[in-house]
């Protein structure tokens, strides 16, 4: 595939909700490890996708409300997970819809309450560039290190996906551990 085959690709991942766009960025960054592509501009085409792909979750939040939150809230835990998200939103404001980026489908959920709650346009842009940027090149810097660490394209990817899970499953399970009892309580307060 050429390389601005490639790059269309990951546009295309980052945009659409939910694809894996964390694996397509670390095979990009492993692929710019090898000089087919520099490693700028995957992040910049990531972040671009991922800016776009919150623009339209912004709109579809602005238009539709909170019933935009309505697939996102079919269990307790995911409906005190969005009603923490909006508390924290009230209070943090842009720092938490930066680090929302990183936790999973949480830059949906972001963008999609930002909407809801009708935060301006002009706020929201900015923040969204700035934690699309950011979370695009985390997985992209994984992928490059990992393909300058090893010149196997197959171990290269294998690596970089171990190193990712091994950052991000203790941060998660950290930040659930630490939310769980204020998210229970969050859950038991909207019901």
């Amino acid at each position: 595939m050429s390389t601005a085959a490639s790059l269309v690709v990951l546009f295309l991942v980052a945009v659409v909700p939910l694809a894996p766009t964390e694996a397509v960025l670390i095979g990009a960054g492993v692929l710019a490890a090898s000089g087919e592509v520099p490693l700028y501009l995957v992040v910049a085409v990531a972040a671009a996708g991922c800016l776009l792909s919150d623009l339209i979750n912004f709109t579809a939040g602005r238009r539709m409300g909170m019933r935009a939150l309505d697939k996102v809230n079919r269990n307790a835990k995911a409906r005190a997970m969005v009603v923490w998200t909006a508390d924290q939103l009230a209070s943090k404001g842009e720092t938490i819809l930066i680090a929302a980026r990183f936790l999973p489908a949480g830059g949906i959920v972001g963008a999609l309450l930002t909407g809801a709650l009708k935060w301006p346009f002009k706020r929201f842009v900015p923040v969204a560039a700035i934690g699309s940027a950011l979370w695009s090149l985390y997985p992209a810097t994984v992928g490059y290190i990992g393909g300058q660490l090893v010149d196997e394209a197959w171990l290269a990817m294998l690596l970089s996906f171990g190193v990712a899970t091994l950052i991000s499953v203790p941060v998660g399970m950290a930040i659930r551990a630490r939310n769980a009892n204020r998210t229970l309580s969050y859950a038991e307060a909207s019901s």
